[in-house]
């Protein structure tokens, strides 16, 4: 008993969390920018998630990779660019090696020296159904959300120069554990938005995409782009990354294999965000359905699985709005009737109601989370605590090496947090076949966005530059106020 109280004793520091589950809530609830979280997850089973193990517990399971090519091209890479490959783990760790195995799979078409492969966005619940016990090797209520596991998180495994657009998310904030190889993240300030020049073609709930390849700009069509504060940091193995509400990320794979896992975290002003994009998706289906029929441009996200009809999106944005007022009463008589604000109380009073539209309640995105919110008010007096525990991820011309944190944590010099090379389960998604899908060797993939560079001497105002105007966020929050001023007369 003794020997096991010694281990457990916080005298033995490498035992020790830096942060209890208390602490580590009220800074994701409280921080501002990005931050790196270390030495939170060392006993958590899931650090064992490696491409490896995985193709152990999946025995043979299928799943789908989107396939991108290795360029160097001046417009983003969106998702609807793309094709898709349905293959084992198996199949993809023998195609990333180059095995000869390889000939006659599903990876065949695809050169793996031009091509990267992205299993990206799997929802743990529904990839280890049949496993359930598996749930429990993600620990976040070590990050102070007690019962939030695998359930409610999402994995992520891909080659070397696989990648995510960079998008802002609508929907909460984020942890992010990077399990096996390294990602680099380039994030910017919700305040760069303009700067970004955000798009929602492709539509996808809940995410706000850049019309600009930020790792390479077209600064000729995309000028503000020099204005954007880039914020880079590579996440290593064991690391956990915090990205706060509304913060822009591009996200890509730096080695061979690279698996992380994700959960986005629920809060109060996701209520508002929920109307809002409400909103964006009646208007965006109403007009690019009413297109003409012979329009190739693929708008609509694989991760979407239809368009939905106005009459069907008219009742989402009113279950939307109903859902908001009644948050705000709560909200209301909980200030009028005491002088704290407990969270715990308010998560189980004020619990999510799902808006369901004609799809299954469990796969839904455009369902509201079950789940409590996480709303906890900003202690802005205190100092927070960054040091080798929590570093900051600064923006490039700021040297991270200034919080004394680089070289304890044991890296090379030359991996740095802050790069100066220049250069629900969460978001409640639908799960479904993609609408763009094809095995096709190499269809696909070198298309390019109709809106993404335009000629000069081209100024038709396309449906899509009327849409990016319309739905653009600031508008879009401005009709969310404007609608709630009409149902409150």
């Amino acid at each position: 008993m003794a020997e096991a109280a010694a281990l457990s004793s916080p005298l033995l520091g490498e035992n020790v969390k830096p942060f209890t589950p208390k602490k580590a809530k009220e800074l994701v609830m409280s921080l501002q920018q990005p931050a790196v979280f270390c030495n939170m997850v060392f006993d958590w089973p899931a650090l064992q998630w490696n491409a490896k193990y995985l193709c152990e517990v999946l025995a043979g399971k299928t799943i789908q990779f989107r396939m991108g090519l290795k360029k160097k091209d001046t417009a983003p890479q969106f998702e609807t660019t793309c094709t898709y490959v349905e293959a084992t783990l198996e199949e993809f760790l023998a195609w990333r090696c180059g095995q000869p195995t390889c000939v006659s799979g599903p990876f065949s078409c695809y050169d793996s020296s031009k091509y990267w492969a992205y299993a990206d966005y799997k929802y743990i619940a529904r990839m280890f159904e049949d496993k359930t016990e598996i749930f429990e090797d993600v620990v976040w209520s070590d990050f102070g959300f007690p019962g939030r596991n695998g359930k409610e998180s999402t994995l992520w495994i891909g080659s070397e120069g696989a990648n995510t657009p960079c998008h802002l998310d609508s929907y909460g904030c984020n942890l992010v554990l990077q399990i096996q190889g390294r990602k680099r993240w380039h994030l910017f300030p919700p305040g760069d938005t303009t700067f970004l020049y955000p798009t929602r073609i492709p539509y996808e709930e809940s995410s706000i995409f850049s019309k600009v390849n930020v790792v390479n700009p077209d600064l000729k069509h995309f000028p503000q782009f020099r204005r954007a504060h880039a914020h880079v940091v590579t996440l290593n193995p064991g690391q956990v990354l915090f990205v706060p509400r509304h913060w822009w990320h591009y996200v890509e794979a730096i080695d061979s294999t690279t698996v992380s896992i994700n959960s986005w975290i629920e809060l109060d002003a996701d209520h508002e965000a929920r109307l809002e994009e409400a909103i964006t998706r009646t208007l965006v289906c109403a007009i690019k359905s009413a297109e003409n029929p012979s329009n190739v441009d693929a708008w609509l996200n694989p991760t979407e699985v239809e368009a939905t009809s106005h009459e069907t999106n008219l009742q989402y944005l009113n279950r939307a709005m109903s859902t908001y007022l009644d948050y705000q009463k709560v909200t209301v008589s909980e200030d009028n009737h005491s002088s704290t604000y407990d969270t715990e109380k308010m998560a189980s009073s004020c619990k999510r109601r799902k808006i369901q539209i004609n799809t299954k309640p469990e796969d839904s995105k455009l369902l509201l989370h079950e789940a409590g919110f996480t709303g906890v008010k900003e202690e802005k007096s205190q100092k927070t605590p960054f040091g080798v525990h929590l570093i900051p991820v600064l923006p490039q011309c700021q040297e991270a090496s200034s919080m004394g944190a680089t070289d304890a944590m044991g890296r090379d010099s030359g991996s740095r947090l802050s790069e100066n090379e220049g250069g629900h389960f969460g978001k409640l998604h639908c799960i479904g076949k993609p609408l763009v899908m094809s095995n096709d060797c190499e269809t696909g993939v070198a298309k390019t966005d109709s809106d993404s560079t335009a000629d000069s001497s081209q100024m038709a105002i396309s449906t899509n530059d009327l849409l990016d105007c319309l739905v653009n966020p600031q508008v879009t929050s401005l009709l969310a106020h404007l609608l709630l001023e009409r149902v409150r007369v």
